[in-house]
């Protein structure tokens, strides 16, 4: 399970090390997507950040409950609610990507149509946004069974490092 700021590179490093790796790769909001049959950014816009939460951790529990080998991308929140950090812990091995502030201002800046949380922040609060959630957010993050820094890294390099921890 992959979990991280948004912008760390969950999605990107979780396709390539699901590929190196011949297992199944899900992004949880694109499984939300297809079980809500509605987009993150939608749920958000109707139905609220509360049910969003509350449906991303079903659905967390659902695969985590799968008995199947998996590579599991989390959205940046998915750790920091309800008692998902517990669960994510308890059935899996969690590796954290771990990216400075800078380096995520520097990945987002240019996404901000694309992702619901930053949507409306502005690119003059962006930096801070990120600095403030992240510190909130760390603790959850820090839990993980391996923490991997991305920054100046390939992806092939951070997708070896990831399979010689593991």
């Amino acid at each position: 399970v992959l979990i991280g700021y948004m912008g760390s590179g969950k999605s990107v490093i979780g396709a390539a090390l699901s590929k190196k790796k011949n297992l199944e790769f899900i992004d949880l909001d694109s499984y939300i997507e297809k079980k809500e049959d509605c987009t993150i950014s939608d749920i958000f816009k109707f139905k609220g950040e509360i049910y969003f939460r509350k449906i991303e951790g079903v659905y967390l529990k659902e695969l985590l409950s799968s008995s199947n080998n998996f590579i599991l991308s989390l959205g940046g929140g998915t750790p920091c609610y309800g008692k998902n950090m517990k669960l994510i812990i308890n059935t899996s091995k969690s590796i954290y990507l771990k990216c400075s502030v800078s380096e995520l201002f520097n990945r987002l800046k240019n996404e901000t149509n694309h992702r619901p949380l930053i949507a409306t922040i502005g690119l003059h609060n962006l930096k801070e946004y990120i600095a403030k959630h992240l510190f909130e957010r760390a603790p959850y993050y820090e839990q993980a069974t391996i923490v991997v820094e991305t920054e100046n890294k390939s992806i092939t390099k951070i997708v070896d490092e990831i399979e010689s921890l593991v």
